[in-house]
């Protein structure tokens, strides 16, 4: 006998907000044979935050440049790896803006890692500079294509993305004209950069530990 099937109606998936903008958006739904995932964007914004205050407070000279190394173990693991994987997950719970974001910062501190640790060996003394300032660049002009995608998630996220991306341009053109002294400016911006990094990532901590809005950030996404 011959079952003939009866169409179905297409699945309509509602987009969801950028978990930066509204942490409760962060909770997965348990759908069948499918666990709940945790929101990864606090671990994310906590590791890009530690890296960003260590190296800052070298560029800022107020740590000495011989302490580099110690940044380059935590640049990889946790601001590099750590971070990639939870912007992966942020992908994988269907956040799309954070899994970017998340994602390539973490694919930066490990790029940063290898091009300190490796590749600009391989350059002259007087290209080296060049060279991580083209990175530097790039990465910029990448966060301020984020900037103009964040304007439905919250102030906080917005100004550190204003920051972000400046700070990157002020070190790139720093290094590229070997001037310490928008090198050292660049290490203050990247302080204010991890402080309101390390900001986001208590904000929404405490949103999942008390279930409720403790710290403002100023959503800007519509109810």
């Amino acid at each position: 006998m011959t079952v003939i099937s009866q169409p179905r109606e297409p699945t309509i998936v509602e987009p969801r907000e950028p978990t930066l903008a509204r942490p409760e958006a962060a909770k997965a739904l348990s759908t069948a044979g499918e666990a709940a995932w945790g929101n990864s964007a606090p671990l994310a914004l906590a590791t890009f935050a530690i890296t960003t205050f260590m190296l800052s407070m070298i560029n800022a000279g107020l740590f000495n440049a011989g302490t580099l190394p110690a940044v380059f173990g935590v640049g990889f693991i946790v601001g590099g790896l750590t971070q990639l994987i939870a912007g992966l997950i942020q992908l994988r719970t269907g956040n799309t803006f954070d899994g970017v974001l998340f994602s390539t910062f973490g694919a930066f501190w490990l790029a940063l890692y290898f091009d300190l640790q490796f590749y600009l060996k391989e350059t002259t003394v007087a290209q080296a500079g060049h060279a991580l300032a083209l990175m530097l660049f790039a990465f910029g002009i990448f966060a301020a294509l984020m900037f103009a995608a964040s304007f439905r998630t919250s102030i906080v996220v917005c100004v550190a993305l204003v920051d972000l991306t400046a700070t990157l341009f002020v070190l790139g053109a720093g290094n590229y004209s070997a001037n310490a002294g928008l090198i050292k400016a660049g290490g203050w911006m990247g302080l204010l950069l991890a402080a309101i990094a390390f900001y986001l990532a208590l904000a929404a901590v405490c949103q999942a530990s008390y279930g409720r809005e403790v710290l403002p950030v100023g959503h800007l996404a519509k109810k």
